[in-house]
């Protein structure tokens, strides 16, 4: 990460207790609550004491996985107190009816797991006998007796795939009627209140903004202000208290993939908020379009389920046979989006008259679905088209054109920003690739030579990317917003060069083993 971290080994974070010196050590796999847990076992108090940390110059540290490394010089002073009762005891509840949870949940792990070894098992008895009967010079007795094995061996496998789909989530949409309403499941006075300075609140207007170094309270905070700072809270006359309640409900709304999570919606809505301001938007748009534009970055990614249009359609999941094979993600989070929004106390345009809804919602599902890759060419050679006749801000389908190459942007705009940012983000793409290329092969689906773990390296994943679609579209952005090609095509030119170089260094390591 951008503090130095490596995640492939323990990470130890050294503090000062009361004048003594001690020190935790963790992995990349813990979350907040886990060091929080690991800090009150070095202050000696209960685990349910609130635990403050200050480095060196009295600076609040977030307690989180990418806490910045330190050492005895510059450990982190502890400092603890002894939560009130009521908030004791509900912590408490909280902890017994997580580790009820974990009771319940393991037996069904277990079982799924089970379920998944039949399915490959089965997957591989059947490519054998469809081998088999391919082969030539097969009695017409032998073949009648494949296929009849052929036929026991679909049915058992489709009975585990649809009895498996009962505990697994992994690929299938939320499964609620139309009249079942999204709800956050934490109360707004558990949101906790922080005080941003004058130095964040101008950094989060920048594309070099590093986003490893916040906790999910922290980062709703953030897409709290920036509703505040762009004016969208008094231009949609909305409730403040239903703003928090509509962003704790978009992050409950996220899975935790590798990839496509919360911190990857903050990411991007806070690129496009940057680019709201470097660009200079708010002297083209009104308030009105700026909201519609940030509130498409929170929710382009709404519920995504880790395996990508690909999949969906090859897999016959229940998504893409919802949507006809057309986009099936982007249609699921424009859904939840509104399905969230649907909810009275999570609707931040409750306020707005129906025809101003009408065009939200237009709006919002057209910049969603543009996320989309597989139209990529087709928004990209439009556009450029446009800018090629001569762009006009007063026409509307040009407008329409350059908010859909400006989400893409912000989509995808992780090699904008600097190396110790954007590199992490590489290996979560890959980690969430190589998970789907795996369930494929496991599936007999095809899968993408992109994705697969014995073929792709980190180079190969990203000096293609980069050179024809990244480039391409920060560069026919920047014919109209000619202040991105010192802070956008310039970092992406390094980027494409540090790759190419890491490219060279591999291949000159294969020959030199040789």
């Amino acid at each position: 990460m951008g503090n130095g971290v490596s995640y492939d080994k323990a990470i130890t974070i050294h503090l000062s207790v009361n004048g003594s010196k001690q020190k935790i050590v963790y992995s990349r796999h813990c979350g907040s609550r886990d060091i929080h847990d690991l800090l009150t076992a070095a202050a000696g108090v209960s685990r349910w004491s609130k635990i403050i940390l200050r480095d060196i110059n009295g600076a609040l540290v977030s307690i989180s996985p990418t806490m910045p490394v330190n050492n005895e010089d510059t450990a982190y002073s502890v400092e603890s107190s002894t939560p009130e009762n009521g908030e004791a005891n509900d912590e408490i509840l909280q902890g017994v009816l997580s580790h009820v949870a974990e009771q319940v949940t393991k037996p069904l792990l277990s079982r799924a797991f089970r379920i998944n070894e039949m399915k490959e098992e089965m997957v591989s008895r059947l490519t054998a006998m469809e081998k088999k009967i391919e082969r030539e010079g097969m009695k017409t007795v032998e073949i009648g007796q494949c296929r009849k094995e052929l036929n026991y061996i679909r049915e058992e496998l489709f009975a585990a795939k649809s009895h498996h789909a009962r505990f697994c989530k992994c690929a299938a949409p939320i499964a609620d009627s139309v009249e079942n309403r999204i709800v956050s499941k934490r109360d707004v006075p558990k949101y906790s209140k922080y005080t941003l300075s004058n130095e964040t609140i101008e950094y989060l207007k920048k594309p070099t903004f590093d986003i490893w170094h916040w906790e999910s309270n922290e980062m709703l905070c953030l897409l709290e202000h920036m509703y505040h700072e762009l004016g969208l809270v008094e231009e949609y006359n909305m409730n403040p208290i239903t703003l928090k309640r509509f962003l704790l409900c978009v992050q409950e709304n996220y899975r935790n993939n590798p990839f496509h999570n919360f911190r990857h919606c903050f990411c991007v809505s806070q690129m496009m908020y940057g680019m709201i301001h470097l660009c200079g938007l708010q002297k083209i748009y009104n308030l009105f379009d700026l909201g519609i534009l940030l509130t498409a970055a929170v929710c382009h990614d709404l519920d995504h389920p880790g395996f990508n249009n690909t999949y969906q359609i090859n897999a016959r999941t229940e998504l893409a046979i919802r949507y006809n094979d057309v986009s099936p993600l982007e249609n699921h989070h424009c859904a939840v989006a509104f399905k969230i929004l649907s909810n009275p106390e999570c609707n931040i345009f409750a306020n707005v008259t129906s025809e101003q809804f009408r065009i939200i919602r237009q709006r919002i599902i057209m910049l969603i679905l543009a996320t989309d890759m597989a139209r990529h060419s087709e928004i990209l050679e439009k556009f450029k088209s446009q800018i090629k006749a001569g762009f006009n801000f007063k026409d509307t389908e040009h407008l329409t054109y350059l908010n859909m190459a400006v989400i893409k942007c912000c989509d995808i705009s992780n090699e904008v920003r600097p190396m110790e940012v954007s590199e992490p983000w590489v290996d979560c793409l890959l980690e969430e690739y190589f998970n789907q290329s795996d369930r494929e092969k496991m599936e007999g689906l095809p899968f993408a030579p992109f994705m697969d773990r014995d073929k792709v390296t980190k180079p190969s994943a990203q000096i293609g990317f980069i050179k024809f679609v990244l480039i391409p579209l920060f560069e026919s952005v920047a014919q109209i917003f000619d202040v991105l090609n010192d802070c956008m095509i310039v970092p992406l030119k390094a980027a494409l060069q540090k790759y190419e170089d890491m490219k060279d260094e591999e291949e000159a390591k294969m020959k030199r083993d040789k």
